[in-house]
C-alpha cells in the first residue's frame, strides 16, 4: 500500500458572514422553485448544459472516493419509447399488484398512475446506476462502498444543477428496474438507482398543490 498523497487546497473560497448570508438565502429562494413535473415539451437542451451539469454531479463525495455512479444519458427516441413500454409494465404490475392500499393513499394526492409519456416527450433521460462492485482486467471483483449513499448525493447535486441551469425534473423510480441494464447495455454489475426525467416544462405544466415541511418540523439542534 502506498503512502496518500496530498495537495494544498487551493481553490477554496471563504466568503464573509454577511455574504455567506446572501448567498445561503439567494440559493434557498432559487431552490425552493423546484418542483417535480409530469408535463414536459419536447425542446431540445442547449449544447453543453447537460454535460456540465453532470460534471457538477460527479464532484460529489463517495465512499473511497471511488466514485460508483454512472449516468447514461438517452435522448433517442425509439430508446425512450422502449424504456416507456418497459416502466409502464413495470407501473401496471406496481398499481394492481404490489402497492398495498396506504401506499396507494399516499401516491393519490400527486396524480400518479401507470401512464409515463413524459418519457418519450421529455428531450432527455437520465439513468443513474450504482457501481456494487468493480471487474478489473483480469476479472477480479473489487468491492465498492457506500453505493447508494454516493449515488443518492451525485443525483441531488444532478437535480439541483439542472435546476440552477432552468431545467426542470422528474426522479423516476419504476420497481424493479432492471430492464435499464438491458435496453442501455449496462453490465451485471451495475443497479439501476434511478431514471431521471429532464427537460422544459409544457406550456399547460400544473404540480400537486402540496407543501414542503417547515424548518423546525425537520430540523432539530443541540
Amino acid at each position: 500500500m502506498s503512502d496518500p498523497a496530498f495537495v494544498p487546497l487551493a481553490e477554496w473560497v471563504e466568503h464573509p458572514p454577511e455574504a455567506m448570508r446572501t448567498r445561503a438565502a439567494a440559493f434557498y429562494d432559487e431552490m425552493r422553485r423546484r418542483r417535480t413535473i409530469r408535463h414536459f415539451r419536447d425542446a431540445p437542451i442547449p449544447e453543453g448544459v447537460l454535460e456540465d451539469c453532470l460534471r457538477t454531479a460527479g464532484t460529489a463525495p463517495s465512499g473511497a472516493n471511488l466514485q460508483p455512479w454512472h449516468f447514461a444519458v438517452v435522448r433517442d427516441p425509439e430508446t425512450k419509447r422502449r424504456i416507456r413500454e418497459a416502466a409502464e409494465a413495470e407501473e401496471r404490475a406496481f398499481y394492481a399488484e404490489r402497492a398495498t392500499q396506504e401506499w396507494l393513499d399516499a401516491l393519490a394526492p400527486l396524480g400518479t398512475d401507470a401512464d409515463k409519456p413524459f418519457l418519450e416527450t421529455a428531450p432527455a433521460l437520465v439513468a443513474i446506476f450504482g457501481e456494487r462492485y468493480h471487474v478489473d482486467a483480469e476479472g477480479k471483483r473489487h468491492k465498492r462502498y457506500y453505493v447508494d449513499e454516493s449515488v443518492g448525493i451525485a443525483t441531488g447535486l444532478l437535480i439541483a444543477a439542472l435546476h440552477h441551469a432552468g431545467l426542470a425534473t422528474l426522479t423516476h423510480t419504476p420497481s424493479p428496474m432492471g430492464f435499464l441494464n438491458e435496453i442501455l447495455g449496462r453490465p451485471a454489475n451495475e443497479r439501476a438507482f434511478l431514471l431521471l426525467v429532464v427537460g422544459y416544462p409544457a406550456s399547460d405544466a400544473v404540480v400537486p398543490d402540496i407543501g414542503r415541511k417547515a424548518l423546525d418540523a425537520f430540523v432539530s439542534w443541540s
